[in-house]
């Protein structure tokens, strides 16, 4: 048994929420057991896609011996640094939105909302520990996994070293080491310091002005998060509009609403340099050939992600890899080293949680069930869905329109305005739509676009309708409850439906109604 060489956690404050959650994701006295004589498969990085491997891998109850490694966080960015943490802020944030919006719907709010934005990020913290055994170290030893906690590195195409010295052999290795935030290439910023997706999250203070690089998913929602926290917000952005890879209707709500929300918006623009001086970080841009500077508490960057390949050394084992998309694989997860594979944001342009589970999933068919490549599975044939969880939210799956007309697909566009769904009324939520593209002259759905408060929540029915070959008048045929939301979908699929009520088919129905 080997001690596992513990690095000085990056989790801030170490109050009991902080304390916790460690002992579950890289308790400090953890015992790295005695390496098996060789392994079916060992998994290095215990991200989302690490851990599904993993587990999925052991608990099939064919008695495969499976190692997990992790060098730093069980759990990942998700857990720690992503996906919990900011959706707890971005809930409070809401909370704040909808006391201002009480008004109209005959509720008197206080003129003055406070925000005690250090209770704010401990009841962050306290559901980050709660939700974190399902990700320890313990939970997976339980499950028969071998956990490695220390760096790992490959030795040659049939050994990975942990720490340098103990070596585990194995049959199949994935790769699964995640990616972290791209470091701005901004004079000045890292002597100014910055925070990235890995430190917001240990603030205790609302900055009472902050800078947000980066007007993609991340850095709009949470510009709109601190912003209704308490914040005077500056988002900058290079291109002209927010979330310009997003459909343009949807990212143009979007975008009123944090102008709504009072967030300063700097789009079209060049980070020139920063400098630090009394009155705070001062960042100098250029906007239409005017040099202007914006003066800042903090600084959040949230723009782009590198992968972690440094360290695995994969040139031993031959695995192509670039810097900045990180390791190269084929439409099967498979590396150029034929016996490792990688999952999840090392090697995939989708960087989501449900994107790193499913592609895991192919992973364990891939290496363990398809003998001499028979029955693999692909990462093309996935309908990959996302959301971009500002308020209100972004759902999409499928072709955008622009896509569609890349391969030569003809299509027609449906869409239904919440303004005209009778929930979406009741609940003063009418800034929305759902989008839906299909075929021309047909009712295949190629995709779809929800703009809604809970778009996420409603995307799922036109995703599943698109992975099963699911039709407009499937849709159409579905009971939705009344009223809800989700009945903008069904309101599209009934106009597409009205489409084919041509005067030919009209006088096919009247010679009908004689007959019966």
């Amino acid at each position: 048994m080997t001690p596992s060489i513990q690095q000085e956690p990056a989790l801030q404050p170490l109050d009991e929420y902080n304390q916790s959650l460690m002992s579950h994701v890289h308790p400090l006295d953890w015992v790295n057991p005695a390496p098996a004589a060789r392994y079916d498969l060992v998994v290095i990085g215990a991200g989302t896609a690490g851990l599904v491997v993993a587990a999925g891998a052991a608990g099939l109850g064919l008695g495969l011996k499976v190692a997990l490694i992790e060098k730093s966080l069980m759990g990942g960015d998700c857990l720690n640094v992503g996906c919990v943490p900011s959706k707890c802020l971005i809930r409070s944030s809401r909370v704040v939105a909808q006391m201002r919006e009480a008004r109209q719907f005959g509720i008197q709010s206080p003129d003055a909302i406070e925000v005690d934005f250090a209770a704010v990020m401990q009841r962050m913290r306290r559901i980050r520990a709660e939700i974190s055994p399902h990700d320890s170290a313990e939970r997976f030893r339980n499950l028969g996994i071998d956990v490695f906690l220390g760096p790992a590195e490959f030795v040659d195409s049939g050994a990975i070293a942990v720490h340098g010295k103990t070596l585990l052999r194995f049959k199949k290795a994935v790769i699964a080491t995640g990616a972290r935030a791209t470091r701005p290439e901004i004079p000045g910023s890292a002597e100014a310091g910055y925070l990235t997706n890995e430190t917001v999250f240990s603030l205790t203070e609302c900055p009472p002005r902050l800078a947000v690089i980066g007007g993609g998913p991340i850095g709009c929602e949470l510009a709109q998060a601190f912003q209704r926290l308490g914040s005077q917000v500056t988002l900058f952005h290079k291109h002209g509009h927010l979330l310009d890879r997003e459909d343009a209707d949807a990212a143009e709500i979007v975008q009123k609403q944090l102008l709504q929300d009072k967030v300063n918006l700097v789009l079209d623009c060049i980070l020139e340099k920063v400098e630090i001086m009394d009155a705070g970080k001062v960042i100098h841009y250029r906007q239409n050939d005017v040099i202007n500077t914006v003066v800042v508490d903090e600084i959040l960057v949230g723009a782009g992600r590198t992968p972690n390949v440094d360290g695995l050394n994969l040139e031993a084992v031959g695995v192509n890899y670039d810097a900045r998309r990180g390791v190269v694989v084929d439409d099967y997860l498979q590396t150029t080293n034929p016996r490792i594979y990688a999952a999840g944001d090392i090697c995939m342009n989708w960087k989501f949680t449900h994107a790193a589970d499913a592609a895991a999933r192919i992973v364990i068919k891939n290496t363990l069930f398809s003998p001499f490549g028979l029955g693999r599975s692909k990462l093309t044939d996935l309908v990959m869905p996302w959301v971009t969880y500002t308020d209100p939210e972004i759902a999409h799956a499928g072709l955008y329109e622009r896509e569609a007309k890349e391969r030569g697909i003809e299509t027609n566009t449906i869409t239904i305005p919440l303004s005209d769904v009778d929930r979406a009324l009741a609940d003063g939520e009418t800034e929305g739509f759902v989008k839906i593209l299909h075929k021309r002259g047909s009712d295949q759905i190629l995709g779809a676009t929800i703009v809604a408060r809970h778009a996420g929540e409603m995307i799922s029915e036109i995703t599943l309708a698109i992975a099963t070959k699911q039709g407009l008048s499937a849709l159409s045929g579905v009971i939705h409850p009344y009223p809800t939301q989700a009945e903008a979908i069904k309101k599209a699929a009934d106009a597409y439906r009205r489409t084919l009520l041509t005067p030919r088919t009209q006088s096919l129905l009247k010679l009908l109604t004689k007959f019966s």
